[in-house]
């Protein structure tokens, strides 16, 4: 049954790494995505994609907000790794930074 719980403590650790990657402070460095987050106009309409899978960054932080655990989107897409989850929610953020930066 897929909600809102933290499956496993493993989930939980890597829940609390994320937080700490997505409300960095600008002096922490964050991931690199750039080697795993593509975009290519010929995938998925130029849309940013996972090392050019047709799996799109939206596609995984839409799994994540409706409650999927990053174990159970491992297990549905076994050609993820968390790696591509974080660099995923490492591209959103910094796309989130970038747009408050130039909204000032």
């Amino acid at each position: 049954m897929r909600g809102f719980f933290i499956s496993s403590l493993s989930d939980l650790f890597f829940g609390l790494y994320l937080s700490q990657l997505i409300f960095n402070n600008d002096d922490k460095e964050t991931m690199d995505y750039t080697k795993i987050i593509t975009i290519d106009p010929e995938i998925r309409s130029g849309k940013p994609c996972i090392r050019g899978m047709r799996i799109t960054v939206t596609d995984v932080l839409e799994y994540l907000a409706s409650g999927m655990s990053v174990d159970e989107i491992l297990e549905d897409f076994p050609d993820l790794t968390r790696e591509d989850i974080m660099a995923s929610l490492a591209f959103a953020a910094d796309r989130e930074k970038k747009l408050q930066t130039s909204q000032k």
